[in-house]
């Protein structure tokens, strides 16, 4: 039996199941996780810490957690009995079957009203899944985003939560608190229903993605076309960061760029030119194509980080597939190049978050979402990896018209495209003559020219795919007749040699 004396103790050092102190539990003591803990407990809020290796909970309370209102779980029982109700715990663990494992676990320590928060990179099908599941039993299920990497997590993480509306009132105060701050609010708001916190988050990656390849593209055009040093790169990040590209991936790869190894050289010219990546780049592209939404700068993004991971194949390539040579002199006025370029950079950065944006209002009519765009733009506006200046005018254009259909409706964004369309074709063109790849400029500037084209190539398509497969067309309002009937799938026998049955039509 506890004696007294063992009972106040317990009670002081919030211990004590009959007086559970902790406002939440988080299950995963990674890096990640460590880091959040730390980050609640200096605003102020208990945490209860627990993980599967229990000998890590010990050395984190004797090390980084000593002195702070951190209590150490060594079950799950132990967990959930120093939770105060409703028991609000996150789950910071590996994606899939580990997921839903630890859910397994806490289910029976649980009660009706009590929260449980996916915080990894769990694909939303998996969230909209778990959210039902967990519905049926009367617990609130919150999948969300987190984003910032570990010194967010420390000192202020984007965050991106979705699920079970229920469950916001209960950690609303606790993730604003933790959050970073952008202009002094807080970059984390309520995103929606179901598995939306993580679509959310899953966009997020991948307009990372592009924003990334983006990057990647213009120091090689930097190097390759203009003969530049990694330390001049450098200089001209150090200088796009103070305006319109000012970012944190911007600053980042100034920092790279300026980076000398032991012996004096630059270290980013020993890294091996092959990415890698986790597959949400992947999913976005892939739900993209599902959705039937143009996300191509996206997919040319992950379609890079394919193309140089074959790297043998490049090598034997490229000494058997000539190009053209680029001579000394090929930039005749250095700073009109860099200018050129900042606003080939900015414009296609500008339509890789409108394709983002496209498909995230899709995926609200998909799957039946009312989603609170101008909050989702402010998440991003700090603390995440895609957090920049420019996220500001995003979050400016949503609220003034939360049902705006496309960025480049708002005046803000059409008048810095128009502003830059000479730069970015110019850059295009060099880099087409020169033989320097640049998917995502590319794509961005081909979905911009396709996007302002009343009339497209596409009913071509239609009469081929009509000829060969008796898919069927449709006419234009101005054509219709007798013989060509407007809002009519029609099949033609373009020969006179075919039948007049059509097949089946549907939507990919």
């Amino acid at each position: 039996m506890t004696s007294r004396l063992q009972q106040l103790e317990n009670q002081l050092t919030n211990k004590n199941p009959m007086y559970p102190s902790g406002d939440i539990g988080l299950i995963g003591l990674a890096v990640m996780g460590q880091n959040l803990i730390l980050n609640a407990a200096d605003h102020g809020f208990t945490v209860v810490a627990y993980n599967r290796t229990v000998s890590k909970v010990d050395h984190f309370l004797e090390n980084e957690a000593k002195g702070k209102s951190i209590i150490g779980a060594h079950s799950i029982q132990e967990l959930v009995d120093n939770l105060k109700r409703p028991r609000r715990i996150i789950l910071l663990v590996k994606a899939g079957d580990a997921v839903d494992a630890f859910i397994n676990q806490l289910l029976p320590y649980l009660e009706k009203d009590d929260i449980i928060i996916d915080g990894g990179n769990s694909h939303f099908p998996d969230s909209n899944r778990r959210y039902d599941e967990l519905k049926a039993k009367g617990i609130h299920f919150v999948g969300s985003g987190v984003s910032g990497g570990e010194e967010g997590a420390r000192y202020g993480p984007s965050l991106m939560p979705g699920g079970a509306e229920e469950a916001w009132p209960h950690i609303k105060d606790i993730f604003q608190s933790i959050a970073a701050k952008s202009d002094g609010e807080p970059c984390c708001d309520w995103v929606g229903p179901a598995g939306s916190g993580h679509y959310v988050k899953m966009v997020h990656n991948g307009i990372e993605y592009g924003d990334m390849q983006l990057i990647t593209e213009a120091y090689d055009i930097l190097k390759r076309v203009g003969g530049f040093t990694n330390k001049e790169i450098g200089d001209v990040f150090a200088k796009w960061n103070k305006g319109v590209l000012d970012s944190f991936l911007i600053d980042i790869t100034k920092d790279i760029l300026y980076y000398d190894d032991v012996d004096g050289t630059p270290l980013l010219e020993k890294i091996l030119d092959s990415a890698g990546q986790k597959g949400t780049g992947k999913w976005t592209a892939i739900n993209a194509l599902d959705l039937g939404i143009p996300l191509s700068l996206v997919g040319e993004a992950v379609f890079a980080r394919c193309l140089s991971s074959i790297k043998q194949e490049r090598i034997a390539a490229s000494k058997v597939l000539p190009g053209p040579t680029i001579p000394k002199d090929a930039i005749k006025d250095r700073q009109q190049f860099v200018d050129d370029l900042e606003q080939a950079l900015y414009a296609s950065k500008i339509i890789s978050y409108a394709q983002g944006f496209m498909l995230i209002r899709e995926a609200a009519k998909e799957y039946g979402w009312k989603l609170n765009y101008p909050s989702i733009a402010l998440m991003w506006r700090g603390g995440c990896i895609i957090r920049s200046v420019f996220l500001g005018e995003i979050t400016s254009a949503y609220k003034a018209n939360p049902e705006l259909e496309n960025l480049l409706f708002n005046d803000f964004f059409k008048n810095a495209i128009i502003k830059a369309q000479d730069g970015w074709r110019n850059t295009i063109a060099l880099t087409t003559k020169y033989g320097i790849p640049t998917p995502a400029f590319s794509t961005a500037l081909a979905f911009y020219d396709g996007y302002r084209s009343e009339q497209l190539p596409a009913n071509l398509l239609q009469a081929q795919r009509d000829y060969f497969g008796a898919h069927t067309f449709r006419v234009l309002p101005q054509f219709a007749s007798e013989n060509l009937p407007a809002d009519t799938p029609i099949h033609i026998n373009w020969t006179g040699k075919g039948g007049n049955v059509s097949a089946s039509t549907y939507d990919a």
